[in-house]
């Protein structure tokens, strides 16, 4: 007997391209830890510290998000870590500035314009970012205050450098000039990032004031002869 033919049903799945995976970024693991670290930098400037998500900056770097635990287990790790490049960056930038032999005015502008190219690349931002979450956060607060004491040992040394250099006697001590200035700069920048504008701040004002004061020490009895004295 001839059994009838039937005809195999053909399954919808069959027909169908498999289904791809979404396309992640595919790196070693230091251009992927670069890759993070920009990302996070980007999101933590865009939406602060307390809205910071860590798929969000996967998202961002093109990676999967267990990649982020495993390179730095985890978002507070992650953001000292950004921290750290920069300030690593900076701080020689800056002391490098303040190792030249030019006059004080002269790096104090020098200083003046590479706070304006930190608000542009967002460095005041992520510092006072991390700095308001260190308020409420004491993990957090334990290792972002060491970093932040590294930018007052270079205030300090330049204040020192400058006393030194002119021959200055001050009713003041080095120390309390330090704490001047670093109680300034951490003002302004507060001010700035909350969107206080030099017309109510004064910001610009008060630096370029501080320049034409550095003007009056280079210029004052014997003072060119002081400014380029050889040191030892």
């Amino acid at each position: 007997m001839v059994k009838p033919h039937v005809q195999t049903k053909t399954k919808a799945t069959d027909t169908l391209p498999p289904r791809r995976a979404p396309r992640l970024v595919r790196a070693d693991g230091a251009s992927t830890r670069t890759l993070i670290l920009q990302a996070a930098r980007r999101q933590l400037c865009e939406v602060g510290y307390a809205r910071l998500n860590v798929r969000d900056i996967a998202r961002d770097a093109g990676v999967n998000h267990a990649l982020i635990n495993y390179h730095f287990q985890g978002k507070q790790q992650l953001v000292l870590a950004v921290l750290d490049e920069a300030n690593r960056q900076l701080l020689e930038r800056q002391t490098r500035m303040y190792g030249q032999p030019t006059r004080a005015s002269a790096k104090w502008q020098q200083a003046c314009d590479f706070y304006e190219d930190d608000l542009r690349s967002g460095f005041v931002r992520l510092m006072m970012e991390l700095m308001g979450a260190s308020f409420n956060d004491a993990s957090l607060r334990r290792e972002f205050v060491p970093r932040l004491q590294a930018w007052h040992r270079v205030v300090e040394s330049a204040v020192d450098d400058t006393i030194e250099r002119y021959c200055l006697k001050l009713p003041v001590s080095a120390r309390a000039i330090t704490g001047w200035i670093i109680s300034f700069w951490i003002g302004m920048e507060a001010h700035m990032t909350l969107g206080i504008d030099d017309q109510d701040g004064h910001f610009r004002e008060a630096l370029k004031g501080v320049s034409e004061l550095l003007r009056l020490v280079e210029t004052g009895p014997a003072a060119p002869a002081r400014a380029t004295r050889s040191r030892k």
